[in-house]
């Protein structure tokens, strides 16, 4: 997964304080609905396993292997005209043009297959947007053809969508491994309680035992990421084999030698197509190892004269655990805050895939209770999130936790693109607190998760595919990568380049990128909206929170269609009312003009009241560019009585 965190341009409209007099009730009403924040989906209850899984064993996968096909497909670049024989088509609902919201379709003749139903976190300019998840409209009418949805790995950028989804399909068969299966059960939990019953699952105990679905034949094989049970997927069809790896780097010695030599990959059934994610392959980088990074982790574990502060991802569950482990050879109590790091934790504790004594770890209220040498302290928020647990304890507002001279920080972790300035905020603050700062600009204490170029051109000579789609990228990542199987000798009619929802075939004539797309369009969750959400719905909560929202409030008497009363004006991140006593008056008095000369002739509400608040909100409108030089959104409101 790629561990990052998003900010939205709500914040900046949430954080405005109130800047008049409580409002009278009914326009306290609306501005209930145009404040409230909902928040994404993100916790997750254990829940026990239901009564229709399977468990599936088998040998170990060292020894994974097919017979290879002694007549190969030529591979071809050409469209072929449609013949008897079945064609493999594979679809990418996501993942082809961002980073996350992964997933893609496998369809054989009536035979489907699902890999990963991620979400995609928004944008800077999609404010109040908690979410985005594949569209999965091709699949209307489709239901009885899905065979299985295999989950490669537990990060939410591959599993996240699978609540809302896996109810969209009619809860179909889903494939994973153990600790996979786990978190995926706590966010169905967590989406809808009573849904979880509905999970028919397979585990996938031992890797090599492959399963049978419909013309699909799988096999699975383990892959080094950041978080443990992750899986590389082997779909062999009477037409190909893909090869997916999912997420995944190349393990190494401290000498950055790989551990791992995924050749047997090239022994498979013939032709092949290889589906590797393109995440770093930009990153000329030699990578940081396991080795290296536990060696420096645990020398400054080892010598700290006070606590140690670690930030990293709540994803990062394999390097949590081992700083788990490491803290408790060294007799340190660890504290863990951040509701998902902790929740992550749990899960892999009850499963077995974090150990630790029952006294190591301690609630982060008991920590003034031992020396502070013996603390270790592991929190959320390493990219600088506002509301996350580092920045509360930088800012001073953390309920326990305060920062001290002697405490050594850590961030452990990458800098995720786009969060830089954040970070160095961040930083700053910390050292005014504390001199002993590290992070991987002066110390290597933090591997990344996704394999980079130089792990890519290994994988790919290794792997010898007849055809390579790189995936999970930006586009112009996955340009690169196109460039780069180019220049290890890959022809450009054995590289595929797709775009999310566009359709690739493999047929008896070879593969190629075909014309036909499929409806791929971003879905977005809002509380507890989920659709598509217009262009100028996320324009309009952009002006408000980049503008700010004036609302004007009049009261008529419906029988002379005479004011009542001077309007209301309310100002919310558009100017201090109080200060503005000017403004404010002359806004009330181009208000009452309007309506006094409105009023008489158009008393009888409909159309014409519709009218005479497109006057009000065009006249104000221009009057207040005239006078800041800005536009906020004007709502107006006209009451009879």
């Amino acid at each position: 997964m790629v561990e990052w965190q998003t900010r939205s341009v709500q914040d900046a409209m949430i954080a405005r304080s109130w800047e008049f007099n409580s409002p009278p009730g009914h326009i306290r009403n609306i501005f209930v609905l145009i404040n409230k924040k909902t928040e994404a989906i993100q916790h997750i209850l254990m829940i026990p396993t239901p009564k229709n899984t399977k468990t599936y064993h088998g040998r170990r996968p060292s020894q994974h292997g097919h017979e290879r096909a002694t007549k190969q497909i030529a591979p071809t670049q050409e469209k072929t005209e449609q013949s008897s024989e079945l064609k493999l088509r594979i679809i990418p609902l996501g993942g082809m043009e961002e980073v996350g919201r992964n997933m893609t379709i496998f369809e054989y003749g009536d035979d489907i297959l699902i890999l990963d139903m991620g979400i995609q976190f928004p944008e800077d300019d999609m404010p109040g947007i908690n979410y985005i998840i594949p569209n999965v409209e091709y699949l209307k009418g489709k239901k009885d053809k899905i065979k299985a949805v295999i989950f490669s790995h537990a990060h939410l950028d591959h599993i996240g969508a699978a609540p809302i989804i896996l109810e969209q399909l009619g809860f179909p068969t889903i494939v994973a491994r153990p600790l996979t299966l786990a978190f995926l059960k706590r966010r169905q939990y967590d989406y809808k309680p009573n849904t979880v019953k509905n999970l028919k699952t397979i585990t996938v105990e031992n890797l090599r035992n492959p399963l049978t679905f419909g013309k699909f034949r799988l096999t699975f094989f383990p892959v080094e990421h950041s978080v443990m049970d992750a899986m590389g997927v082997v779909m062999e069809t009477p037409t190909a084999t893909v090869i997916h790896l999912g997420d995944w780097t190349l393990e190494k010695n401290e000498h950055n030698k790989a551990l791992v030599d995924y050749s047997f990959l090239s022994k498979v059934k013939r032709p092949t197509i290889l589906m590797s994610e393109a995440l770093g392959i930009t990153d000329i980088r030699p990578s940081t190892t396991a080795p290296v990074m536990k060696r420096n982790l645990t020398n400054i574990l080892s010598h700290s004269p006070g606590r140690v502060i670690i930030g990293t991802f709540a994803s990062q569950i394999e390097r949590v655990g081992w700083i788990i482990g490491a803290a408790e050879k060294l007799g340190k109590k660890v504290a863990i805050d951040g509701y998902s790091m902790k929740t992550n934790v749990e899960i892999s504790k009850t499963l077995g895939y974090i150990k630790a004594r029952k006294d190591t770890l301690i609630n982060v209220g008991e920590i003034d209770k031992h020396p502070d040498n013996k603390i270790v302290i592991i929190v959320t928020g390493s990219q600088g999130e506002s509301n996350a647990v580092f920045s509360r304890v930088v800012a001073g507002t953390h309920h326990s936790l305060r920062i001290k001279k002697n405490d050594t920080v850590i961030f452990s972790s990458s800098i995720i693109p786009g969060n830089e300035h954040m970070i160095q905020k961040l930083k700053d603050r910390i050292y005014r607190q504390s001199e002993n700062v590290i992070h991987n600009e002066i110390m290597d204490i933090h591997v990344s998760g996704h394999a980079n170029r130089e792990d890519n051109i290994q994988m790919l000579k290794q792997v010898k595919p007849d055809y390579y789609i790189p995936t999970y990228a930006w586009h112009y990542m996955l340009v690169e990568a196109v460039k780069l199987a180019r220049e290890i000798g890959f022809k450009d009619k054995n590289i595929l380049l797709l775009d999310d929802g566009q359709v690739a075939e493999f047929d008896a004539n070879g593969g190629c990128v075909t014309n036909k797309r499929v409806p791929c369009d971003q879905i977005f969750v809002d509380g507890i909206y989920i659709g598509n959400a217009s262009s100028v719905m996320l324009s309009d909560r952009q002006i408000m929170a980049e503008e700010g929202i004036m609302i004007i409030v009049a009261l008529i008497d419906k029988r002379s269609g005479k004011l009542i009363q001077d309007p209301d004006i309310i100002s919310r991140g558009f100017v201090y009312m109080k200060e503005s006593k000017e403004l404010t008056g002359e806004i009330r008095r181009r208000v009452r003009q309007i309506l006094e000369k409105q009023g008489t002739k158009h008393h009888q509400g409909g159309e014409q009241e519709n009218g005479v608040k497109n006057i009000v909100r065009d006249v104000i409108g221009e009057f207040l560019y005239f006078k800041t030089q800005r536009r906020p959104t004007i709502i107006a409101i006209i009451n009879r009585i």
